[in-house]
């Protein structure tokens, strides 16, 4: 069963070494137990997505740029995420301030060829129809 994401919310990435708290907003009057509810626009990097520790994804330039120094040995370099669309698919039946709610299945791409997820779906989970 779908279950509601809000901050605290922890994210991992298929290309990062670490997982990430999600935080919703920043400014947001739906709370969740007193928690911000999570909608599909909370994407922002460093604002809703943080570092990931570092990034192991060749489409990084940077990470490319390390491993051709290091004469192809895989370099991760630190994650700096690069999200430029909303997360999906959202759940349509549940708004949060006039956008799709975001819940457990929800995916976002950074341009570094990674997919992020949620791993909980925060401190507190709430079904969703």
């Amino acid at each position: 069963m779908p279950q509601q994401v809000c901050t605290t919310a922890l994210m991992k990435c298929s290309f990062g070494v670490a997982p990430a708290p999600f935080s919703a907003g920043p400014v947001r009057t739906v709370l969740t137990s007193n928690l911000m509810a999570g909608n599909i626009m909370d994407f922002k990097p460093m604002v809703n997505i943080p570092t990931f520790g570092m990034c192991m994804s060749l489409a990084n330039p940077a990470t490319a740029a390390a491993t051709a120094a290091a004469l192809g040995v895989l370099t991760p370099t630190p994650c700096m995420p690069v999200t430029v669309a909303p997360w999906l698919p959202g759940v349509p039946n549940v708004l949060i301030e006039n956008f799709p709610a975001l819940d457990n299945n929800c995916k976002l791409m950074c341009m570094w060829a990674g997919v992020i997820q949620f791993v909980t779906p925060g401190q507190v989970t709430h079904q969703i129809p």
